[in-house]
């Protein structure tokens, strides 16, 4: 079945090794996490959103990290601590009035493979576990806080020319004095 890009509007994330690398680090003498998130992909979601798309973060940890760089990037929906990522999916697909047809997900591990089979296209990072590999439709050239958002991002949009638009709009904001 051949995708329609078009219609693909809502990018649900996993976090931990998808946005990150799937580290999980304390900084020393304290309890405090450390995430490293990639500013391509930082950029890539903005575009996305600039574009008028939807963006969806679940997580089944809890950070407080991952609440801060959802702030900065202007993402609205994030669940974290998530038990049911298609229940949590749907609620904010509710809230945005769209379908899981019109969704991209993109995981990286076994977690990740029931959503990823409810959402009209699935994207796995390249350094995914082969099972989620196997029933992606895509896979990004680039490992999961490296780049691989921006990599999923620009996949989608070039297809339809989305891309070259976007960074077209992206020049013009920027060459406004």
């Amino acid at each position: 079945m051949k995708t329609n890009y078009d219609n693909l509007t809502v990018l649900a994330l996993d976090v931990d090794g998808v946005l990150t690398d799937g580290s999980i680090s304390f900084e020393h003498g304290n309890d405090e996490e450390v995430k490293s998130f990639n500013v391509h992909d930082g950029q890539g979601i903005s575009i996305w959103l600039k574009e008028g798309n939807q963006v969806v973060l679940i997580s089944g940890r809890d950070s407080e990290l991952v609440n801060k760089r959802a702030k900065e990037l202007n993402i609205e929906h994030v669940y974290q601590g998530s038990k049911d990522k298609i229940g949590d999916l749907e609620d904010a697909l509710s809230k945005m009035n769209a379908t899981a047809k019109q969704t991209i997900f993109v995981g990286d591990d076994v977690g990740d493979i029931k959503v990823m089979q409810h959402v009209g296209y699935a994207i796995a990072v390249h350094n995914a576990s082969e099972d989620v590999q196997h029933i992606a439709n895509w896979i990004t050239p680039r490992d999961g806080g490296q780049g691989a958002v921006r990599d999923a991002i620009e996949h989608c949009m070039k297809q339809t020319g989305r891309w070259q638009e976007a960074i077209a709009h992206l020049h013009l904001e920027n060459n406004v004095q």
